[in-house]
């Protein structure tokens, strides 16, 4: 239907399977063109922002009765604006709903959005660990379940679609972001994300993968910067968690990265959103912008003129839907359109998908009900104790013990529970809730602007933690992690001097924009530990080896910062990533051996601060040479975790020494825990291709298993490698799976190999697209069966557990 003013009626109307059709032939162009925006109501236009740029793109200015005068296609953010009571939030929302129904012909609620990366970013909501932290469990199902729990809330709340979650490949350190990344390898990121999105996509919640793509490349760790990064990079690295979370997890929204590509923004890129995602892969879901995204075409790329021309390069390029709020896709757009620069059915298309992802949703439905579930179910709790007790069990999980030196002719930790004598916690994160929280907690991401309103949940500090299990602890809050006075410093000394144990904690404060040390914008020059912790950490373990005292470090950040200078130093040293509301008491469990460590690293932890600004997939030039003074190689590398206990591998087996290069082999061992306490070992397996007819990495991960097994158990572990794992970028940019040698490396990390498998590939040379192979199924068959090993209902083991 052309432009124009059409009856203010209610059409007849049934979500039929051509009510999608029959809507975009009975639209005007306003109504089709209020489809593809959403609004942010009580969005902030002062210093305090969520959102880059946030107070320069404040958007349409009209009155909230004009904007829905022709409909609506997204509500942002009802719930993760402002410190709102649940309760009120359903309210708002019921009423928001009702007025847009009845402010269009048709009646079509909008679709409502929020936040959910650690968590469902609400006040009062559980604050699960962060992505980072995801990672470094190496269990996907724990993931999952997670993120069933995060969907259900949100459901009950009204919501239809979650912005998680994120599926950047580390490549730098000092980003920012790393926090919100589940880590340094593909494969890790994909699966544990696509465990993710199978979970929010249970509870019927749209996910939304971002960023797509290449966005945690950016030069120097910059935060939009532009990214080098060529297109073999690209399809081998940063593309394949995207293809894993499509085809295995039916996601159902794509978010456009902030960066440019060589040039060509991602908001702007149609071989990326159309091209690739839409027609190889198949995708036929939405793809929202980045907040402010389409406008930043104009602002900050400079590819577009004005608004109108941003809103067509983006339309065109394949973005559906504008947010957070009408800027691009309003007046600016329908402009466009009237002079003949865009043609309606570019719209149309959009539209289409909008409109499907609607009626997937029930919202086209007429027997939709405007009011949340949890409205009409009476007490909201968005933080039960199911919750928390999954948040503590993924936190015990992901909490990684880099280091366990010998104290009294003993390991260091576990603390001893009889012998401990007198306790001191000190460090600018003692004292500190916000050390478990990561940027998109709501918290730190919102509540951080409300001083003047109280955390909506329980966020214990770790020196509350000690002092509830031991009684008397000394604790010293040694300055915050920018900062700290002499004087405050040489107190943690004194500490530290006078105890028999100190717990001494550093790391990050997260936030947005420069309100931090870790988060979005808050990027690193180098990774040294924040501020004056290096010396103050400097300071404290000299003072402790003077009197004799046992020091544990505990790394509480969004990235891993260069601990060189103290590994030899520190007793033991345990790193944790934002691990959320039950971060403090996971802490202490580990520590006192009331759990078993067994986190791996996600991300290599670095022994200088500027020495390894890259990951551990790199080529063999990037590693140690003789040729460069500098050795990049990690203090501690991707995959490493000690624990508790001891395992032993041993009946190395591969099925065959050679295979086609279209068929399988399997890849087996048993794991044996010898020593005398339960534990988990993550079982890593390795690729590596030595002659390749391009650069290949030195190894990348190709698959993994947690083994959970109680003291003298054991376990077979098997692997189903097919060729198509193989596969790489070859010399025409496709990818191809090539005739050869490639070794499979059985190990506890990425520098700590257990057993190598020498496998020949023979047959032709051949192109594997994305109906590849792209996971390697593995198999555990328990040979002991092992009593359970976690608190909060771990899942004990079946007979033959199957492990993505």
């Amino acid at each position: 239907m052309s432009s124009g003013a059409a009856e203010k009626q209610v059409l007849p109307f049934a979500a039929g399977p051509d009510a999608v059709e029959r809507l975009i032939r009975e639209m005007t162009l306003e109504e089709k063109a209020a489809q593809l925006v959403g609004v942010w109501v009580n969005a902030s236009t002062d210093g305090d922002s969520v959102a880059p740029l946030q107070s320069q793109m404040a958007g349409d200015a009209r009155s909230w009765d004009d904007v829905i005068s022709h409909g609506l296609g997204q509500i942002t953010r009802m719930y993760g604006t402002t410190p709102l009571e649940p309760l009120e939030g359903a309210r708002r929302l019921a009423a928001a709903q009702e007025q847009i129904m009845a402010a269009s012909r048709f009646g079509i609620p909008a679709q409502v959005h929020e936040e959910c990366l650690a968590g469902l970013a609400a006040w009062k909501a559980t604050a699960f660990p962060v992505p980072l932290a995801w990672g470094a469990t190496f269990n996907p199902a724990l993931v999952r379940e997670m993120a069933g729990r995060i969907g259900a809330s949100m459901r009950a709340l009204g919501v239809h679609q979650g912005l998680a979650p994120v599926l950047d490949v580390v490549r730098d350190l000092r980003w920012g972001r790393v926090e919100e990344t589940i880590g340094e390898d593909p494969y890790l990121v994909g699966t544990v994300a696509t465990a993710y999105v199978q979970g929010l996509e249970s509870e019927g919640i749209v996910a939304t993968l971002k960023h797509f793509v290449g966005y945690s490349a950016s030069r120097a760790g910059r935060n939009h910067a532009p990214v080098s990064m060529g297109p073999r990079e690209l399809a081998d690295v940063m593309l394949p968690p995207f293809e894993m979370a499509i085809k295995h997890g039916r996601a159902r929204s794509v978010m456009h990265a902030y960066t440019d590509t060589d040039g060509v923004p991602a908001a702007a890129n149609r071989a990326l959103l159309t091209a690739l995602l839409r027609e190889e892969w198949g995708f036929a879901g939405t793809v929202v912008a980045d907040y402010f995204g389409v406008a930043f075409l104009n602002v900050t790329h400079g590819v577009a003129a004005d608004s109108g021309d941003a809103a067509v390069l983006a339309l065109e390029a394949g973005v559906d839907v504008e947010l957070p709020t009408v800027n691009c896709y309003g007046e600016p757009l329908l402009q466009r359109v009237r002079e003949g620069a865009l043609d309606e059915s570019v719209i149309d298309t959009a539209l289409r998908r909008v409109l499907t992802q609607k009626l997937e949703a029930g919202l086209l439905s007429p027997e939709f009900d405007p009011v949340p579930p949890a409205l009409a179910a009476g007490p909201i709790d968005l933080d039960p104790p199911l919750n928390r007790g999954l948040a503590r069990l993924i936190a015990q999980q992901s909490l990684v013990l880099l280091s366990n030196g010998t104290f009294d002719g003993g390991p260091a930790l576990p603390l001893p529970a009889a012998a401990l004598g007198s306790l001191g916690v000190v460090g600018p994160l003692a004292e500190d809730p916000f050390a478990m929280l990561g940027c998109y907690s709501f918290d730190a991401h919102v509540g951080a602007s409300h001083p003047d309103v109280p955390m909506g949940i329980s966020v214990p500090t770790v020196a509350q933690a000690a002092a509830r299990r031991f009684g008397a602890v000394r604790s010293s809050a040694t300055g915050t992690c920018e900062a700290a006075t002499p004087e405050q410093i040489s107190q943690a000394c004194a500490v530290a001097a006078s105890v028999d144990t100190v717990v001494v904690v550093v790391g990050d404060n997260a936030g947005l924009f420069g309100r931090g040390t870790s988060g979005e914008g808050n990027d690193a020059a180098d990774l040294r530990l924040p501020g004056d912790q290096h010396a103050m950490l400097d300071r404290v373990l000299t003072a402790a080896a003077a009197a004799g005292t046992r020091v544990v470090v505990v790394v509480l950040s969004g990235r891993p910062y260069a601990l060189g200078d103290f590994a030899e130093r520190a007793d033991a040293i345990v790193q944790g990533f934002f691990p959320g509301e039950e971060g403090a008491d996971a802490l202490w469990d580990v520590l006192t051996g009331v759990v078993n460590p067994s986190g791996k690293l996600p991300v290599s932890v670095p022994r200088t601060p500027g020495g390894q600004p890259g990951t551990y997939l790199q080529s063999r030039l990037a590693g140690p040479t003789g040729v460069s003074a500098l050795d990049p190689s990690p203090l501690y590398g991707f995959g490493h975790g000690l624990s508790y206990t001891s395992f032993e591998f041993s009946g190395h087996l591969a099925s065959a020494p050679t295979i086609s290069t279209s068929d399988a082999v399997t890849v087996s061992c048993t794991v044996t825990n010898t020593g005398s306490v339960d534990g988990a070992e993550v079982v890593q397996l390795y690729l590596a291709d030595p002659v390749g007819e391009v650069v290949r990495p030195v190894r990348e991960l190709i698959g993994y298993a947690r083994v959970e097994l109680a003291a003298g158990a054991s376990a077979t572990v098997e692997f189903t490698v097919h060729a198509d794992r193989t596969s790489f970028t070859g010399l025409d940019l496709e990818r191809i799976v090539a005739p050869g040698l490639v070794k499979l490396h059985l190990a506890t990390s990425s520098t700590a190999d257990v057993h190598t498998h020498e496998l020949i590939l023979h047959g032709p040379r051949r192109v594997a697209g994305f109906e590849r192979e792209m996971l390697t199924p593995v198999t555990v068959t328990p040979l002991v069966q092992p009593a359970p090993l976690f608190a909060f209902g771990a899942p004990s083991h079946q007979a033959r557990t199957r492990v993505p």
